[in-house]
């Protein structure tokens, strides 16, 4: 016969632990363990660094304009060119140099942020928005739908874009919104095409198929039940889509067909240096260089944002030192 005392160590071993005596073990979303990936990716956070001091430049640029006592406009005939009429290069009154007008290229540089981050961020909203919509109809109920807006999709990713920008913007005139929606137009298609697979692939799972029995809409099942899990494949789709924009805004303005000068874009500043740029390196240098680390830092952050919501990511691990 088992010893009373026996008994009584038995008991105590089958009692649980007192809550002062181990800590409880909370479960995590999959959106908090990616925002934990992120946090220790050092990539990501110096993307994402790099990325809000451009957007506070841009944001603080009429600010800064106040400081310096003059816009991106001023011009400086007399100070900001050579006698010969060459830009200024850089130094304590014009930190990036001056361009062909006497103009403070550090100025135009921050002034033209302000237009790519709106265009990238505005235009590739609209493009996610209406690809969203777009995907979720033709996945989730196939035939005649389906095969509408998949043509669609595929007549919008056939078209040469840049002819029909061109097209478009010298018909419709160039201007800001006209650029955002030419972007936006080329753009939502992918977008379609990504989400329209996954919603295929979701769709006959069992969860979905208990909202049907228990009599959901379909309008439920679409943005309550479907949608929450293609957002991950959208999220990343759509930062590495701001570059994109970022750079399509920039070959229209370049090309003299999106935002017209005096207004500062990195597009038209480049164009503006290509007859200076042997004897005026900065003029071409810092409004390319502003478009080289704008794009790659939102390259950089749409791959780690892929590697935190995508757990097959293999090579995350080596990046972030797991």
């Amino acid at each position: 016969m088992t010893s009373l005392p026996a008994l009584a160590a038995g008991t105590a071993a089958a009692e649980p632990l007192p809550e002062s005596g181990g800590a409880a073990v909370e479960g995590r979303s999959p959106w908090q363990l990616a925002w934990a990936r992120l946090r220790r990716d050092k990539v990501a956070v110096a993307s994402f660094a790099v990325i809000c001091l451009i957007v506070l430049l841009a944001v603080f640029a009429p600010v800064i304009a106040g400081i310096l006592g003059h816009g991106p406009n001023t011009q400086f005939r007399t100070t900001g060119l050579s006698p010969q009429g060459i830009p200024v290069g850089p130094g304590s009154r014009f930190f990036f140099g001056t361009d062909d007008l006497g103009r403070d290229v550090f100025l135009r540089v921050i002034y033209g942020a302000r237009i790519s981050l709106l265009v990238g961020v505005v235009a590739s909203g609209l493009a996610v928005g209406v690809g969203l919509l777009v995907g979720l109809a033709a996945g989730y109920f196939a035939g005649p739908v389906d095969s509408v807006l998949s043509r669609s999709m595929d007549v919008v990713l056939s078209l040469p874009y840049l002819v029909f920008a061109i097209a478009l913007v010298s018909l419709l005139g160039p201007s800001l919104l006209i650029t955002i929606g030419v972007i936006a137009f080329f753009s939502w298609a992918s977008v379609g095409r990504i989400v329209r697979g996954q919603v295929i692939s979701i769709k006959g799972k069992e969860f979905i198929e208990a909202a049907r029995s228990v009599g959901s809409s379909h309008a439920r099942i679409m943005f309550v039940d479907l949608l929450p899990n293609v957002l991950a494949p959208t999220i990343i789709y759509a930062t590495m889509l701001i570059p994109l924009s970022i750079v399509f805004e920039s070959t229209l303005s370049f090309l003299g067909i999106g935002v017209l000068p005096p207004t500062a874009t990195w597009g038209n500043m480049l164009s503006e240096a290509i007859p200076y740029y042997r004897v005026a390196w900065w003029f071409v240098a810092f409004p390319g260089l502003a478009l080289l680390v704008t794009t790659m830092a939102f390259n950089l952050l749409g791959d780690s944002v892929r590697d935190a919501l995508d757990p097959r990511a293999g090579h995350f691990r080596t990046r972030a030192g797991k």
